[in-house]
């Protein structure tokens, strides 16, 4: 299975649902919707698995105030060490 993106916007703006597999090949929508500046949460619940651009991706976003829904624990983890590990982020 490969990424599904839902838009569906709501009073706080866009929010993207992600649901299946977020590879990198798949990066650029979502940055793509992120620099329009529209977004106001990324809802996580139904991703399957991530590589690490889309982590480092997933932490520039939060950094920059979109909110994460449903983030799995493994996901979030894997962001806070990408965090202490610094520099490479996009």
């Amino acid at each position: 299975m490969s990424c599904r993106i839902d838009r569906r916007s709501t009073e706080q703006g866009l929010v993207l649902y992600i649901s299946g597999r977020l590879a990198e090949e798949d990066l650029d929508v979502v940055r793509n919707a992120l620099n329009e500046g529209r977004v106001a949460a990324l809802d996580l619940a139904e991703v399957e698995l991530v590589g690490r651009d889309a982590v480092q991706l997933l932490v520039h976003a939060e950094a920059g105030g979109i909110e994460l829904r449903g983030c799995p624990a493994y996901i979030r983890e894997w962001m806070a060490n990408e965090r202490e590990s610094g520099p490479g982020l996009e």
